[in-house]
């Protein structure tokens, strides 16, 4: 029986997982959960899961989760709270798999203690990778963890390449396994057909309606500017040892096919199915075998034509942020990530216009793009620092 921490357990990939889970209760044993401040459904993974080990963020949250817990009988869980916390609970000893779900940088160090403890580790908070690249991939080789993408696209190229690749997350030499091209599919979003002035009205309400994927907010409007693709771009850089070159970003609005290797002899081999993150999740917690997921077999005769376009930059400037981002350096990539995280939060909560997140992201990118950071240190310095700057920015635009 595989024994699993899940880091954001109550966020939608958490919960995602959680539904694999439950249609194989022989193969896996929940040990440790963490949330970020869902009292209550942290309460009802407890009761249905009983997990030995719980993390709230907030010592407020985790007394309201003892108390919940001490009412209901179920004492026996240790619930703890802090960042120390979630490092403690992914390295634990008692766990195999670790599934990383947290949203946004704060998901990194608890992530990296999983990879150094030498775990397998589901990797689904893709800003791990985007913050500290090659100190991520390095801890991993020194380790041995077991890399697993759940980005949907990362699980697609994961799926298309061949075995002696998917053992080397990080370090394969793709180029040598006979792959030319990595092609990274994204729907474009709910604004793909607005025009360029429409973009300025956009509410958060729209930018959260996602048209194929059940996502959670930030992802969803990280999804609507294109950003979300952008961090991937990043993160496959990483994952599969490419040069920004080697990637190229396919508008297809079905998000049917998740991602496609294209090989030297001319072949492309794409991976497809219904949009849902229980697919890459049940792949990734079974690998190599395969396992019920609950994701609905794909209906080849009721399915749309399959698009593909280019990506318009001027429309998604903070695609071409992050690309650009990709080929500056590991600063810019850090900097790039915070500053839409203080951005995208500014907008959800109506501080800032939708086409404003772009304006900040790349006015905090040109102050920190020449940062050198070569340790988790400096890292989380920077992350701090340009997130301090970018909310500079949005107290500015207020006034």
């Amino acid at each position: 029986m595989q024994t699993l921490c899940i880091l954001g357990s109550t966020g939608s990939i958490g919960k995602s997982t959680l539904d694999v889970v439950r249609l194989h209760p022989e193969k896996f044993d929940i040990v440790s959960l963490s949330a970020h401040s869902s009292v209550e459904l942290m309460f009802d993974q407890c009761v249905e899961f009983k997990p030995s080990k719980v993390v709230m963020v907030s010592k407020q949250h985790a007394k309201a989760l003892i108390s919940k817990l001490k009412a209901a009988n179920l004492n026996d869980i240790d619930v703890t709270s802090g960042t120390l916390a979630l490092e403690n609970i992914a390295q634990d000893d008692a766990t195999d798999t670790v599934m990383a779900a947290i949203v946004g940088a704060s998901g990194l160090l608890p992530t990296l203690a999983a990879v150094k403890a030498g775990k397998k580790v589901l990797l689904a908070n893709k800003e791990a990778l985007v913050t500290s690249g090659a100190i991520f991939i390095e801890a991993v080789k020194q380790s041995g963890a077991q890399l697993l993408p759940i980005d949907s696209e990362h699980n697609a190229i994961f799926q298309c390449l061949p075995l002696n690749a998917q053992q080397q997350p990080g370090y394969c030499d793709l180029s040598h396994e006979g792959v030319s091209k990595v092609l990274l599919t994204g729907s474009g979003g709910p604004f793909r057909t607005w025009d360029l002035d429409d973009l300025e009205h956009v509410t958060p309400s729209q930018a959260c309606a996602h048209p194929n994927w059940d996502m959670g907010r930030k992802i969803s409007v990280d999804s609507a500017t294109m950003m979300n693709k952008g961090l991937e771009f990043i993160e496959a850089k990483w994952l599969f040892n490419l040069q920004p070159d080697d990637i190229q970003v396919v508008l297809h609005p079905q998000s049917t096919i998740h991602s496609m290797v294209q090989y030297k002899d001319g072949s492309v081999i794409a991976q497809m199915g219904n949009p849902d993150m229980r697919t890459p999740i049940a792949h990734a917690l079974s690998f190599p075998k395969r396992i019920e997921s609950g994701v609905e077999p794909f209906d080849f005769f009721t399915a749309k034509s399959f698009e593909f376009q280019a990506v318009d930059l001027v429309k998604y400037p903070n695609l071409k942020l992050a690309i650009d981002a990709c080929k500056s350096g590991q600063g810019a990539c850090t900097a790039l990530n915070a500053a839409n995280e203080i951005a995208v939060d500014a907008f959800l909560n109506e501080k800032i216009k939708f086409t404003d997140i772009a304006k900040i992201n790349e006015t905090s990118v040109n102050k920190f793009v020449s940062e050198k950071v070569t340790s988790i240190e400096e890292v989380v310095a920077l992350d701090k620092s340009v997130r301090v700057f970018a909310q500079s920015l949005i107290t500015k635009s207020k006034h």
